[in-house]
């Protein structure tokens, strides 16, 4: 693939989110795309974004449960960048550009110090978190119908929407991460239930992985970065004018409404 397919496919996912439309999957047109160019189009959405004046806040972890790897045939996570412009507080209207969200119940932790790979394990994670925190990421996609495969959501900036964080933030010492229970109800009816430790056995490993990860491909995790660490059950379609509520056990709850 040449450097100007690069940006096209970028340029195309770039619009079709600007649009609010959607795409055929890259994989159709490009059924070689490797990992690695995805990920060079999913960064050259980013610089576009920075150049608009966005800011990074952090990064949104994928596919972080056995069965979603299992569908897609891969073995690891993927990631995406989080932007300031797709921040949300608890009880917000969400009024972001969506097409066809999906929300995920995730613990969400915001780093203390600098996270640097490679060789970051779990008590690295839990030495430089200086909170976690009941999150709901809206995640959507541009490609039609999510007939996905795993180079076409690397491309989508791993199928991003939009974060809603819980006013409630405890220290990672007095937080259960793998056993605390997550409740999700859409418009009051419970649609999922989970708990931390369905995140690959533990968050703060796929918060391991990323910050690895990120070392391989040439950067780090910030000191007060915020970092999705991956769906504790399966995502549930919503609608404009939807409510969705998440608790997350004494870790706290999150809300949020789709706007109508």
């Amino acid at each position: 693939m040449t450097d100007q397919m690069t940006a096209d496919l970028a340029a195309r996912l770039y619009s079709a989110e600007a649009n609010k439309s959607v795409v055929a999957p890259l994989t159709l047109e490009h059924p070689d795309l490797s990992v690695e160019l995805a990920y060079g189009i999913q960064l050259a959405n980013v610089k576009r974004r920075l150049e608009k004046g966005d800011r990074v806040v952090g990064h949104k972890i994928g596919l972080t449960s056995r069965p979603m790897q299992a569908m897609l045939g891969v073995n690891e996570p993927d990631f995406g960048h989080l932007f300031e412009s797709m921040h949300y507080q608890s009880g917000d209207v969400v009024d972001y550009p969506l097409i066809q969200p999906k929300v995920e119940p995730e613990l969400a932790f915001i780093l203390r110090e600098d996270l640097v790979g490679p060789n970051v394990g779990v008590q690295d994670v839990l030495r430089a978190t200086r909170f976690v925190l009941p999150a709901i990421e809206v995640i959507d996609s541009r490609i039609a119908d999510w007939n996905i495969k795993l180079v076409d959501t690397v491309a989508d900036n791993a199928s991003s929407g939009c974060f809603v964080l819980s006013h409630t933030a405890h220290s990672i010492e007095n937080a259960d991460i793998l056993l605390s229970g997550a409740i999700l109800k859409v418009n009051g009816q419970i649609v999922q239930t989970g708990a931390g430790a369905a995140v690959v056995g533990n968050p703060a490993l796929a918060v391991a992985w990323l910050a690895n990860k990120l070392s391989s491909l040439g950067t780090t995790l910030k000191t007060g970065d915020i970092i999705l660490s991956g769906a504790v059950s399966a995502a549930v379609p919503v609608a404009s004018g939807d409510h969705v509520s998440l608790t997350f056990g004494r870790l706290g709850r999150v809300d949020l409404t789709i706007k109508g």
